[in-house]
């Protein structure tokens, strides 16, 4: 049983295994000597130190002694393994002064512009833990409502580029891809990467896994193989076969942005600043010369117009081109999902679908990746304007983008055990005849979440009807798969409301955006 110290001293650390999810979270006992003398209150931001290590968390107070006793500092799994020291260790517990940068963050509140040196110095103490989730919520909130300026998205970019490591490949030209997001299934970054290592371009795709999606790149391609590598390990394997696909938490590329997505999704904030800098910064920092950024439009897109298309198109452009990224920018459909599954085992049945050329594949996935990849090509110098597509259709064609995909699965680690779509299973039907004129991608992507994905990867939404079939009164739209019968419910609870389809006739049918 530890020992009891003086309260002005030291209290001994303890790990308290409880995930705080990129906050640091520190527990006192109420009886603590320490936590009265100081005049401690929960949610006040403590300073801890010891043996030349220093971490800032979040303080909370507890009455229970199996969770902390008076005479230790129960710190998250989070701040613990930040802290670096083993338990029982002594440590000091002091006040933490209040982030100098805070005065810049309240700036933005009364709607004042931010130099680079602000933005270098709030997104520094974000890294170090110095905010807590109010204060960056205040940070986010007061960006998205006033906005930023072109040349803060260009500071805040570069402000969070530098807030972590950034990679270098050593190679003239390293290739990369992103979507704004939005569409559900769109999984065409699991075919883009084999395609364009196949002919010998480096393509290192470090994705991020789903937070309010039913899957992300890395959440499918987990179905294949192993995403969680060691940095060392990721290196290996991009520079033995041009390209990896795996997850970008293990790397501390952008560290800033991490933390400040684990604010910003619950919130619903996603204003264009802010979204310019999250992506261009993981980029760059991931080392990345030559970016393709794909918008999609559609009523139910995250981008809805095509002059809101226009204009964050050209906002991409500023940035990356001040930034020495070669970047360029494709509109395209966001009007319905893309391929036929929705969550992790049904996407990467998709992809393999598509790869392995099966007559069954999702032909809109096919042609949308092959677009894509054919215009990755075309970065390289080697490849003339406009005979990029051809090239990726006969990679993939001629069964060498199947070849590279097996190889970066072997080398990653594949998965020893099969997964399989959800056992519980419903259908959504049409309620009457007619022609799909709209599918609601919000809808199907809530129903495939509800379902239980990403987290169990079977659990998703198969869709059956596409914009501009025909259907008869009663025949399946699409098939919703889950693993638990919670789950199962909470689905069918939403689509038995809103099954996200509308039946009318062909005039009706919404407009779809083609590639610009």
């Amino acid at each position: 049983m530890p020992k009891t110290t003086p309260a002005t001293e030291t209290l001994q650390l303890r790990r308290i295994a409880i995930d705080t999810y990129r906050e640091n979270v520190a527990y006192m006992h109420r009886e603590c000597e320490l936590y009265r003398v100081e005049g401690f209150q929960a949610l006040t931001k403590i300073e801890i130190k010891a043996d030349g290590h220093k971490i800032f968390a979040v303080l909370n107070v507890v009455d229970d002694e199996n969770i902390v006793q008076p005479c230790e500092l129960g710190l998250s799994e989070q701040a613990f393994d930040q802290l670096g020291l083993k338990p029982g260790t002594e440590v000091k517990v002091a006040q933490a002064e209040a982030p100098p940068s805070m005065d810049a963050v309240r700036t933005k509140i009364a709607g004042g512009r931010l130099t680079l040196s602000e933005f270098r110095a709030i997104t520094q103490d974000i890294v170090n833990n110095r905010y807590s989730k109010m204060e960056m919520a205040a940070f986010l909130v007061s960006s998205g409502q006033n906005n930023l300026d072109r040349e803060e998205i260009l500071h805040l970019t570069r402000a969070m580029t530098e807030s972590g490591e950034r990679l270098d490949w050593g190679d003239g030209v390293v290739v990369d891809k992103h979507c704004i997001g939005g569409i559900p299934g769109n999984r065409t970054s699991m075919v883009v990467v084999p395609i364009v290592a196949a002919h010998g371009m480096m393509m290192p795709k470090t994705s991020s896994r789903a937070i309010t999606s039913p899957a992300g790149t890395s959440d499918t391609m987990e179905v294949l193989a192993k995403v969680d590598l060691a940095p060392e390990h990721l290196r290996a394997i991009v520079y033995a076969h041009r390209a990896c696909l795996a997850w970008g938490g293990t790397a501390h590329l952008a560290p800033a942005d991490d933390i400040l997505i684990a604010v910003e999704r619950p919130l619903g904030i996603d204003s264009q600043g802010q979204m310019i800098a999250s992506i261009l910064s993981k980029k760059l920092a991931a080392g990345s010369t030559h970016l393709l950024v794909d918008i999609p439009v559609g009523p139910t897109a995250k981008v809805r117009h095509m002059r809101e298309a226009l204009q964050l198109r050209k906002l991409f452009e500023y940035t990356g081109d001040r930034m020495g990224l070669h970047l360029e920018v494709i509109i395209t459909d966001g009007s319905q999902p893309v391929g036929r599954g929705i969550g992790p085992v049904l996407e990467a049945r998709d992809v393999m679908q598509v790869l392995n050329n099966d007559p069954e594949a999702p032909a809109d996935l096919r042609q949308k990746a092959l677009r894509l990849a054919g215009r990755i090509l075309e970065f390289d110098p080697d490849v003339r304007g406009g005979y990029g597509y051809a090239i990726a259709r006969d990679i993939l064609d001629s069964g060498r983008a199947l070849r590279k995909m097996e190889e970066i699965i072997e080398a990653q680690g594949p998965q020893t055990e099969a997964c399989q779509p959800g056992h519980l299973t419903y259908e959504v039907c049409a309620p009457e005849a007619g022609v799909v004129t709209s599918i609601d991608n919000y809808i199907v992507a809530k129903a495939a979440r509800l379902a239980g994905a990403p987290m169990d990867k079977g659990a998703g939404v198969d869709i059956l009807k596409k914009l501009g079939d025909t259907v008869e009164k009663g025949e399946p739209l699409y098939r919703v798969y889950a693993e638990y019968k919670a789950d199962y419910n909470f689905a069918k609870t939403l689509t038995d409301k809103d099954g996200g389809y509308t039946i009318g006739t062909p005039d009706q049918v919404s407009k779809t955006y083609m590639e610009l």
